[in-house]
């Protein structure tokens, strides 16, 4: 396979140089596409269109790819996250166990819809379809603490403790 010629990163930021390393560490293969977006949202937060453009330049694959991979897994965010990320697990077990509705307090309480942020960028909501902690159900991972048997009267109060800290 031959690489493909040197892509200029879109800005000076230092941030591109991990995304580059991780693409010529695996020799700028289009099968290096889901680490190499992987690299960009650890290392910026967030998949914004210059870097979705950067990657398929440098990988030579059709930016309507990038997209559609980018756009297709929900772990890939495609604007910023706000300070704080509450992702609500909605696998079965917590589905049953109260997943709705703590997802409905959330919504309600800090007027920010599912896969959205608040309007002051402080928090964001996210569901998750299952982290793997049925026993715990409904769980909730705010921050990336995972808070298990969550209950919906006391999310609000879990969540104004890490707000205000």
């Amino acid at each position: 396979m031959v690489k493909p010629a040197q892509v200029e990163a879109p800005s000076d930021d230092k941030r591109w140089k991990i995304v580059v390393a991780t693409m010529r560490r695996n020799g700028y293969r289009t099968d290096a596409l889901i680490e190499t977006l992987h690299a960009v949202q650890e290392s910026f937060g967030y998949l914004e269109d210059e870097a979705l453009a950067f990657v398929a330049d440098s990988l030579s694959i059709a930016p309507s790819r990038v997209l559609g991979v980018a756009t297709f897994y929900h772990f890939f965010q495609m604007k910023p996250a706000g300070d704080h990320i509450c992702s609500v697990c909605t696998g079965t077990a917590c589905y049953i166990k109260g997943a709705p509705e703590i997802i409905e307090t959330v919504s309600q309480t800090y007027d920010v819809e599912v896969g959205g942020t608040t309007a002051d960028g402080v928090l964001s909501l996210a569901t998750v379809r299952c982290i793997g902690a049925c026993g715990l159900a409904p769980a909730v991972v705010i921050d990336g603490a995972v808070a298990g048997n969550v209950q919906t009267d006391e999310i609000a109060a879990r969540l104004d403790e890490v707000l205000q800290s």
